[in-house]
């Protein structure tokens, strides 16, 4: 959630960065309205609160040495009643000032550039040569169907559009890669945790899909259980409502899941192969560190899942996400764009997010600094997607034949 004392303390800066990132103007003048009317029926009631604790001290005064405090009494009958009314309107606006912030996304970092949406990300750096053919390259899915890995048919029969059905060496492939993005995380420092892939609606509010992104959510009907649409949300939450020693931070995690979205915003895209999938899987990075350091854990994060993608032999680039095309929770995403081939440009294929203390206010996550209680940073990235993983092996690494060629680095895995 917002750092809601913004508003007092720089409110132009504050409502530029979320205008930059699509807040409705509407939005941002009910939530500041609902700000300072908080503010002031607060120090209504303060006022009243000390008016109370005076009166009350001059009534034991006056009683104790016999005079007549019946007036008195009156006055603090009356200043409580009053005093009822305005904690009740206090409740109420801070009920609705919750309600509005918890719809708001975090404020991005001084150094996102202002944009309207992936068009005008920017490239910071390009890694690797994309491979070049003496024939023309397919794309996954016809690789797919011939070497009979891929089965869209099977997926969409027994569970419809956007799932599809591994066999054989793709079922293996896939596996490889989950194995081997898991030790190649081990290896730079990211503990191993297991999660449940079905959460609470608590824990989605935690890292700020609920309540806005209900409509990409899977839930449970009769149960407070929701399908996680990545294993960010469990990882990020096994901390939730902590004080961690400072001495134990950084914590750093590397997970395995699948992951489920109802892709409500992405009708009519990438509707043939494996880019755009219900159900998928994926290996994931989560940090919690303080904020003095979650700057160079971004950077951390960033090159593991980099250096994954060139061990793998992958060209890709770094794309800084501008302010339109930020995610809500973020406060700056740099995308991994892998080169495929048969489509002839880069696709995303990891985004590495530090969310500040946005998530760490929602999910009270905090850690002792000194005799101080303060809210950490969390930081959470792809390494890999690995569908899409699969899909640029198989592009990079078609021959002519239709045959895929299998990365030195995983064949130890297969």
């Amino acid at each position: 959630m917002i750092n809601l004392k913004l508003i007092e303390t720089n409110f132009d800066e504050f409502n530029k960065k979320l205008i930059a990132k699509k807040v409705d103007a509407g939005v941002l003048k009910s939530l500041l309205d609902t700000y300072n009317a908080l503010k002031e029926e607060r120090l209504k009631l303060e006022s009243l609160q000390n008016i109370q604790n005076v009166k009350s001290k001059e009534l034991g005064i006056k009683a104790k040495n016999g005079e007549d405090v019946s007036a008195l009494k009156s006055e603090l009958d009356e200043n409580k009643r009053a005093m009822g009314e305005l904690n009740s309107k206090v409740t109420e606006l801070e009920a609705k000032l919750d309600k509005i912030a918890a719809s708001v996304p975090n404020i991005i970092d001084d150094d996102v550039p202002f944009g309207e949406d992936e068009n005008e990300n920017v490239c910071i750096k390009t890694v690797g040569e994309p491979p070049k053919f003496d024939f023309a390259p397919k794309e996954h899915y016809d690789l797919g169907a011939n070497l009979g890995w891929l089965d869209f048919e099977t997926g969409a029969k027994i569970s419809g559009s956007r799932f599809t059905v591994l066999r054989g060496d793709g079922a293996r492939l896939s596996r490889a890669l989950v194995n081997y993005m898991i030790d190649f995380n081990n290896s730079r420092g990211f503990e191993l945790v297991n999660v449940p892939f079905l959460v609470s609606s608590n824990t989605l509010f935690g890292t700020g899909q609920l309540p806005k992104f209900a409509d990409d959510l899977y839930k449970c009907e009769d149960e407070d259980l929701y399908l996680i649409p990545t294993s960010e949300v469990p990882v990020t939450n096994l901390y939730n409502n902590e004080i961690i020693p400072a001495e134990k931070l950084p914590i750093t995690m590397t997970c395995y899941s699948a992951c489920f979205r109802r892709e409500a915003g992405s009708a009519g895209r990438d509707t043939r192969g494996m880019i755009r999938q219900h159900q998928f899987e994926k290996v994931e990075l989560v940090a919690i560190t303080t904020p003095e350091e979650s700057a160079n854990m971004l950077e951390r994060m960033v090159s593991c899942a980099s250096d994954l993608l060139s061990s793998l032999g992958l060209a890709h680039r770094h794309m800084m996400l501008c302010s339109g095309d930020l995610g809500f929770g973020a406060a700056k995403t740099i995308d991994l764009e892998v080169w495929l081939p048969g489509q002839n440009k880069y696709r995303e294929i990891s985004s590495v997010s530090n969310c500040r203390d946005f998530q760490a206010r929602r999910a009270k996550i905090r850690f002792k600094d000194g005799k101080k209680n303060r809210l950490v940073n969390t930081l959470n990235g792809s390494s890999l997607a690995v569908g899409r993983t699969l899909i640029a092996i198989m592009e990079n690494y078609q021959k002519a034949d239709g045959s895929i060629e299998i990365p030195q680095v995983l064949k130890k895995y297969m």
